[in-house]
């Protein structure tokens, strides 16, 4: 049962793994700060890869989706948050020229009315004021990203309009809809360039020569959360799913504390939003901590 005052945000991943390294650090933050957080997982990841050569074991293959269920259950408890499964199967990231068809039944082939059924109808049994997801590109074109984008949307309209799918209970409407923006060309190039200056391998060098300037939405953020204080538990998040990552990868490279000196914030764009909260902001909850104040001041 939820709490009429309490503030409430709904994470929207496509696979156990991505709530850890999309926003991990700022779904910590807010559970410290007593706001419930409940994260969407749309897939098991049944058709990932094994990418940490430690975990690449006959028996971990044979019970990967188990495997991953439970990395996912220690990472939500690491990050202090809800999660639930929207039940959907993974599509795999096809490979090839040309790319071979989608595996029937996966969730990047599921009609969008019925793909977002399930996440209509945690909305209006959770009550967020406030959602994150992948922008239309799905942060990396990966098809269950860019479905995890699509129902997103249509989710954040339909949940708050009595006439969409009447039988998944009240209507609710989210107040703002956020994309995760993890890998802005500004915060790539402040570490890459703080890791040279520290006399350290940069492991942005190859990603900084293949950018595509005409791609590039770095101007889209809107939203700079501070939460360095929690780069920690979004680490130790991330590595708990040990299948996905390599602990002694590039990735974890880059020494804490210049992470927290160079780059302290996780970055948004503000897709929606129905309440007013002029931009650049540093709170996913600006324009809805204050209106809520007044209406607890108000009884």
């Amino acid at each position: 049962m939820t709490q009429p005052d309490q503030l409430r945000l709904l994470a929207v991943h496509a696979h156990p793994d991505d709530e850890s390294s999309k926003g991990a650090a700022t779904m910590a933050k807010y559970v410290a700060e007593g706001v419930d957080v409940l994260v969407a997982t749309c897939t098991g990841g049944e058709r990932g890869s094994v990418l940490n050569p430690a975990m690449d074991r006959p028996e971990v293959w044979e019970r990967l989706p188990q495997v991953r269920s439970e990395e996912m259950a220690a990472a939500r408890e690491i990050l202090g948050v809800g999660q639930e499964w929207l039940g959907f199967v993974d599509s795999g990231l096809p490979e090839g020229d040309p790319l071979p068809p989608l595996p029937e039944g996966c969730f990047a082939l599921v009609p969008l009315e019925e793909a977002a059924a399930p996440l209509v109808a945690l909305i209006r049994r959770f009550r967020p004021q406030v959602m994150t997801t992948y922008d239309e590109r799905g942060g990396y074109p990966h098809p269950d990203h860019i479905k995890t984008h699509e129902i997103s949307v249509h989710a954040f309209e339909a949940a708050g309009d009595p006439d969409s799918y009447p039988e998944l209970g009240e209507p609710w409407q989210v107040s703002k809809l956020y994309y995760n923006m993890s890998f802005t060309l500004p915060r790539t190039k402040a570490i890459h360039e703080a890791m040279l200056g520290a006399g350290l391998e940069s492991p942005y060098a190859e990603m900084l020569e293949r950018w595509d300037p005409a791609k590039d939405i770095s101007h889209r953020v809107t939203t700079r959360v501070p939460c360095g204080e929690y780069f920690g538990i979004r680490d130790r998040a991330l590595i708990a799913h040990a299948t996905q990552i390599d602990p002694t990868g590039r990735w974890f490279s880059t020494p804490m504390d210049m992470q927290q000196r160079v780059w302290p914030t996780e970055d948004f764009e503000l897709a929606r939003s129905l309440v007013d909260s002029p931009t650049p902001e540093d709170d996913l909850f600006a324009g809805i901590r204050s209106r809520a104040d007044e209406e607890v001041g108000a009884r």
